[in-house]
This record gives structure tokens, C-alpha cells and sequence, in this order.
């Protein structure tokens, strides 16, 4: 049973229970930082190949960090919803000046979006305040752009390419039903770990 073969089921099967965990627990809507929180706890433990009991571990980080989270994931979507009225309102409008305002909108959402990527990963991670953790999670995004860069495109490129046509949306909605949250963390994990590495030159606890 110890071969590459079962271990990548074994991995596939606990990404699927965590997929299940995070749905479960995002269904409230206000609990979806604190799921995004648990979610990447785990998975940078398995991007880490630290054994852990799965419900175990993303409850854990759920109930600790979910002060946190909830207040970061509250700020997050009041962003994300004047970026939308932004760009709703703007649609119509025509002219150099109207131009501009689209670029500098665009250019503030990219940063809010890279800081959203590192901002629930870096709250798993590390211990610091609600202010510390926005800030250190926009900075290690800024200052790792090539690893930023291609998380990006794995969070956003997996949401467009579900919504490109009729068939991968009913195939792309059963893939994120399955396993496609805890996947796409997964491989931001992957991307993510070597940045915290550099911070964390003490090895992580690991969960009894």
C-alpha cells in the first residue's frame, strides 16, 4: 500500500473529505474566511507531507482563527463588492478619463486579489493581528510575484474555465463539489510553503 499510486489516493481522498468540511462549513456565507483558514491549514500540511487526522486539523484552525478570519473574509467581500459596483457603474461609461479609472480600478482589484490569495494562508500560518496578517499577506505577495503570479491563474483560470460554456460548467460544478476548493489551495500550497519557509525556520507542529 505504500507506493506513489495509493498515496495519491490516499492524498485525493482527504482532499475530497476537506472539500466536504469546507462546503459544509461555508454554507452560513459569514464562516467562509474561517473555512478558507482551516482549509489552507491543512492543505499546507499535506503540500508538506505532515500526517495529520483531516476533520481534526481544520477544525482546529476553524475555532482558533475564526475571530480573525471572519473580520478579514467581512473586510474581503465589502471590497469585492465595491470593485463589483465599480466596474458595474463603469461598463457604460466612454472617454479617455473613464479609461483611466477602469486602469487604476484594475490595478487596485490584481492587488486585492493577491492579497486575498496569501491573506487566509498566512492567518493558518502565523500568529498576528488582524492588521499584521493583511499587511505581511500583501507584502510576501509583492515581494514573490513569479509564485504569485501563477497562484493567481490557478484561483482565477479555474473559476473562468467552469464558467467558459454550458459543459464545463456542469462538469467544472461537480469537480468543485468533489474535490476543487481543496485542490486549487492545495496546489497554492504548494507555490505558498517555500515563502513561508523563509519566516518559519522552526519546524511546524505537527498535530497529535
Amino acid at each position: 500500500m505504500d507506493n506513489p499510486f495509493f498515496r495519491t489516493l490516499g492524498k485525493l481522498a482527504d482532499l475530497m473529505i476537506l472539500n466536504v468540511l469546507f462546503i459544509l462549513c461555508s454554507i452560513p456565507i459569514v464562516t467562509i474566511g474561517a473555512s478558507l483558514t482551516g482549509m489552507y491549514y491543512v492543505t499546507l500540511k499535506i503540500a508538506e507531507n505532515e500526517e495529520g487526522y483531516i476533520a481534526r486539523s481544520f477544525f482546529k484552525s476553524f475555532k482558533q482563527n475564526f475571530r480573525q478570519a471572519t473580520v478579514i473574509w467581512l473586510i474581503a467581500l465589502g471590497l469585492g463588492i465595491v470593485f463589483g459596483l465599480d466596474f458595474y457603474i463603469l461598463s457604460a461609461a466612454e472617454g479617455t478619463l473613464f479609461d483611466i479609472v477602469k486602469m487604476a480600478i484594475t490595478a487596485m482589484l490584481i492587488l486585492y486579489l493577491i492579497t486575498l490569495i496569501y491573506v487566509f494562508p498566512t492567518l493558518a500560518r502565523f500568529y498576528n493581528t488582524i492588521r499584521g496578517t493583511i499587511r505581511n499577506a500583501f507584502l510576501m505577495s509583492v515581494a514573490n510575484l513569479p509564485r504569485t503570479f501563477l497562484a493567481l491563474v490557478i484561483t482565477v483560470g479555474s473559476v473562468l474555465i467552469t464558467f467558459l460554456n454550458g459543459y464545463t460548467l456542469v462538469y467544472g460544478l461537480l469537480i468543485w463539489i468533489l474535490a476543487g476548493f481543496s485542490l486549487v489551495a492545495y496546489a497554492n500550497s504548494f507555490l505558498i510553503k517555500k515563502i513561508f519557509a523563509k519566516y518559519s525556520p522552526q519546524e511546524p507542529e505537527t498535530d497529535p
